[in-house]
């Protein structure tokens, strides 16, 4: 389709940075706002209600990407997510260190994404260790590791999606769609906060449409890609440091437009504050978490974003059972704080 657009001096790997750096900005305003973050929604002070706006987003994400799909605008046949040998072995793992690490930074990637927006030095330094790590484990020194946890696999076939179910993918697309939506609407949140989540969960299948179908280009073809923040911040990071041997892409204009919509969010509500680490301690706990997130991130094939929101609206098992991992590492982990002798040093705190 993207000929039909009328670029004549660009390209279609061109103008999809500038389609990144416009959806980025819009979640970064809409998550600065409703302080949207899956931590937050299983283990935070107002957790019942930050779940609630969580789902409202993926519920909405669901009903899009699956609308897509129907309409044929786009498929997810050869996306990694529907690999035939489900990597069980690291997303299982993979899944359990980022949950841990989200709290140990008290925030996944895309909040601390956010944070750092608004002035927020801690999520700043954690992402630059997390997007070092990451970027080691997809194609540095911790590769082997990735490498050695993706050969323990099951054969899934056909079966690697729930569209191979009973009822296909229209039931099975209602039925977590309308679940997210029951939570949702009991979660004591005002409508205000579940439109903005509705409003994020839009930009999901805006995504996925927009570089699979409308930027499509068979003469220059881009990846089709949606929010996501862990392959997005090691593209950032080699980007920033080679600007001059390689191109910016998708990940790239996604993180600098989030940066710039929580920016304009936060300084528009005054909410912007620089913060940093009060003591060693805590800046040992946010680097180790840091490094958690990158291991875990790339060998879960995601983060709460990329795997959760992006990728469970694709009805991909290796999504669900990536997030699915994440909670249940996040709750682990912050069971074993809340329960530490030592105090408010580890205590997880909102």
């Amino acid at each position: 389709m993207f000929e039909t657009l009328g670029f004549e001096e660009l390209t279609a790997p061109q103008v999809v940075v500038w389609f990144a750096l416009i959806l980025g900005a819009v979640f970064g305003l809409l998550a600065e706002r409703t302080r949207f973050c899956f931590r937050r929604g299983l283990v935070g002070e107002d957790r019942r209600a930050a779940m609630g706006v969580w789902l409202t987003a993926l519920a909405v994400a669901v009903l899009g990407t699956q609308g897509a799909v129907a309409m044929e605008w786009i498929t997810f046949e050869d996306h990694r997510f529907f690999a035939p040998d489900l990597p069980i072995a690291a997303i299982l793992v993979g899944g359990a260190l980022f949950g841990a690490g989200m709290v140990l930074t008290r925030g996944c990637v895309s909040r601390l994404t956010v944070l750092t927006g608004s002035g927020n030095l801690r999520a700043l330094t954690v992402l630059a260790v997390f997007a070092v790590v990451a970027h080691a484990t997809l194609k540095g020194v911790l590769a082997p590791l990735r490498v050695t946890l993706a050969e323990t696999t099951v054969p899934l076939g056909d079966n690697v999606s729930l569209a191979a179910l009973p009822g296909g993918a229209t039931l099975w697309a209602a039925v977590i769609a309308l679940a997210a939506l029951a939570f949702a609407l009991r979660s004591g949140n005002r409508w205000q906060a579940l439109v903005g989540g509705a409003l994020i969960g839009a930009l999901v299948p805006l995504g996925w449409v927009g570089t699979g179908f409308i930027l499509y280009d068979d003469f220059d073809p881009i990846a089709m890609e949606s929010l996501a923040f862990t392959s997005t911040w090691a593209d950032t990071l080699f980007f920033t440091v080679a600007s001059t041997s390689i191109p910016a892409n998708f990940g790239v204009g996604l993180v600098g437009g989030v940066l710039l919509g929580a920016l304009l969010s936060s300084l528009a509500a005054r909410r912007f504050q620089w913060q940093s680490f009060t003591s060693p301690a805590e800046t040992g706990r946010y680097l180790a978490g840091a490094a958690l997130m990158g291991v875990g991130g790339v060998l879960a094939g995601g983060c709460t974003v990329g795997a959760g929101l992006s990728g469970v609206p694709t009805l991909s098992v290796a999504a669900l059972l990536a997030l699915a991992a994440i909670a249940a590492g996040g709750l682990l982990t912050n069971a074993l704080l809340t329960a530490a002798p030592r105090g408010a040093a580890l205590q997880p705190a909102e």
